[in-house]
């Protein structure tokens, strides 16, 4: 198989990758502070002119980058052709797009590099929080230039976990604030600022390609919600749920929600 290591991309990407998200973050910023009217491109799946401009700002930027690679994103149609290609932008232009419409700071540029399934680049900017989060495959992953850390936590009794509330069964947890972005939430662990996160439901790789690379790099524990491994740039792009963790939890967390995932499963 060949090497999925950020060494293998050409020098200088990263840079210009960040810079480009960052001008396209920008972009999103200053719509924001004048105000963001929405839509349901389905029912429940919110979308603004904002992410299909920003949508549009990356694609000609990142498309210049790298011509030859593929392209994923929640606001383009899918082209198969991504398949064919040992690179793919994995994209969500506004992660957290209720939080932007509803004037919260909650919402980020979500962009990942996909070689081979695995991400090999990250970028996550959050221009309303002033943060920007980067990683690359063996590099590690920082957050406005700090290094990141998950939590050293062994116990999940009391483990921090992004909710607005926690279920009866989870009680023993402790609730932290939410933004809306799962992408964000996951970077909370890489942060040590969460030791848990936990989706039970089928989720889109744009959502979480970028965090799960940042969160990997800093130290966590990232898997789908039955404790399995992510693969990226697949012909049905989605996973069950997502698991990021403080490392040393893992697998106490697979094993609390193990019941759970299964029924919600198979029931979908």
């Amino acid at each position: 198989m060949a090497d999925p290591s950020a060494a293998a991309l050409p020098d200088g990407l990263a840079d210009s990758v960040v810079r480009l998200v960052g001008d396209a973050a920008g972009h999103a910023l200053a719509a924001w502070h004048g105000g963001v009217a929405g839509w349901d491109k389905a029912p429940g799946e919110p979308v603004s002119e904002v992410d299909l401009a920003v949508n549009r700002r990356l694609r000609d930027g990142l498309g210049r980058l790298l011509p030859g690679a593929g392209w994923l994103s929640e606001e383009s149609r899918d082209d198969p052709a991504r398949l064919e290609r040992p690179l793919c932008w994995v994209v969500d232009p506004i992660d957290g797009t209720r939080d932007l419409i509803r004037g919260r700071r909650g919402w980020c540029v979500s962009v990942a590099l996909v070689a081979h399934g695995e991400p090999v680049l990250g970028v996550l900017d959050a221009p309303a929080l002033g943060q920007r989060w980067v990683a690359e495959r063996g590099r590690g992953a920082r957050r406005d230039g700090r290094p990141l850390r998950a939590g050293d936590r062994t116990a999940i009794a009391g483990a921090r976990v992004p909710a607005d509330a926690l279920a009866r069964a989870d009680r023993d947890l402790t609730a932290v604030a939410k933004p809306n972005s799962i992408a964000l939430r996951m970077a909370m662990v890489a942060a040590d600022e969460a030791d848990l996160l936990a989706t039970l439901r089928w989720g889109n790789e744009w959502d979480i390609a970028a965090a799960a690379l940042i969160a990997s790099e800093a130290g966590a524990a990232v898997t789908d919600a039955l404790g399995r491994a992510i693969r990226f740039n697949k012909p049905r792009p989605r996973d069950f749920g997502v698991l990021v963790t403080a490392p040393g939890i893992h697998s106490a967390a697979v094993d609390r929600l193990a019941e759970r995932a299964r029924m919600i499963g198979d029931a979908g």
